[in-house]
């Protein structure tokens, strides 16, 4: 597994890639996909929770990755993510021109960054006040470990408070004023810091909750009042992976752009078939990539993207028989 974790965090890094850059990737990408396809036989774990049937029972992959784009210093990030929010950074994907795709494990699944000059024009604010994938969860078993990597680091301690549920939490931002969740639960079981949550404020609550629960098949968990943000979230879980979504009303600035969800699948037409029968918006239409991968870019109701990517199996050559 460790030669198609390092082709699905190259998919990755491409798919994200601005277009200019994705035609310096392709030659050795292709060639590391496909040698990996071949040698490790892709299959399709069964996913707790996912609808039978659904594109979230198609994932090859026990999680979700996600991305944000920043257009403050690079290193900065790369400290808020690695040495402050304890991520273990992964080695980062070269785009050519001084550009990277910068990569962090969490679980089974992958942070990743990469710096958008652009990244500084798209709406921010609190988390009621602008629409879009707003926050990100990370869970820790010691509160006091967490403050002092804040601190020694020149940031403020944060103010953890009682959590819904059990547990303490505080929020924080990250050197892009993008939001993150610290969450403070000792003793519990190791996988559950290996958890990533993911947080949606929705425009219209109805809507979000019928695409992640009808139309990707993620199994909706009980909703949950959090005191914290003044809302109820509405979980909708994916291995290790839960997306959160809530609503503030209508009419409020849509941040469509910083930030986004990939899923990693078997059968990328399935969605597209889907998408089109239930009117999805489709952003980058059905299409192969390179030689070896297949993706499509959608929108959920407020615009944040939801990506597939689907790593095709390369038939043995006549020769190799």
């Amino acid at each position: 597994m460790i030669g198609y974790t390092r082709a699905v965090r190259c998919v990755v890094a491409v798919l994200d890639a601005t277009d200019e850059r994705k035609a310096l990737m392709r030659s050795s990408l292709n060639a590391l996909v496909l040698g990996t396809v071949l040698f490790t036989g892709l299959s399709s774990p069964a996913i707790d929770g996912a609808t039978p049937g659904s594109l979230a029972a198609l994932s090859t992959q026990p999680s979700m990755n996600v991305f944000r784009r920043f257009a403050v210093d690079k290193a900065k990030m790369i400290e808020f993510y690695g040495e402050v929010v304890g991520l273990k950074q992964l080695p980062s994907i070269q785009l050519g021109g001084g550009n990277e795709m910068i990569l962090f494990a969490i679980g089974t699944g992958q942070v990743k960054l990469q710096a958008t000059p652009a990244a500084s024009q798209y709406p921010n604010g609190d988390v009621k006040a602008v629409t879009g994938l707003r926050v990100l969860t990370f869970f820790y078993p010691d509160e006091a470990a967490v403050a002092a990597r804040f601190t020694a680091k020149g940031y403020p301690a944060p103010s953890f408070r009682a959590r819904a549920g059990g547990g303490r939490v505080a929020m924080a931002l990250d050197p892009e004023k993008q939001w993150v969740e610290l969450v403070v639960i000792p003793n519990a079981p190791a996988d559950t810091y290996q958890r990533l949550e993911v947080g949606i404020t929705a425009s219209n609550l109805e809507k979000s909750r019928a695409f992640y629960r009808s139309f990707v098949g993620l199994e909706e968990l009980p909703q949950v009042t959090d005191p914290v943000l003044g809302t109820t979230k509405y979980p909708f879980r994916h291995g290790e992976t839960t997306i959160n979504v809530w609503s503030f009303g209508a009419g409020l600035p849509a941040n469509k752009s910083s930030a986004g969800i990939q899923y990693v699948i078997s059968n990328v037409e399935a969605v597209d078939v889907k998408a089109k029968a239930q009117s999805v918006q489709i952003d980058r239409p059905l299409a192969p990539f390179g030689q070896g991968l297949r993706t499509i870019w959608l929108s959920d109701p407020d615009g944040v993207t939801n990506y597939f990517a689907q790593i095709i199996r390369r038939a043995p050559s006549t020769a190799s028989r």
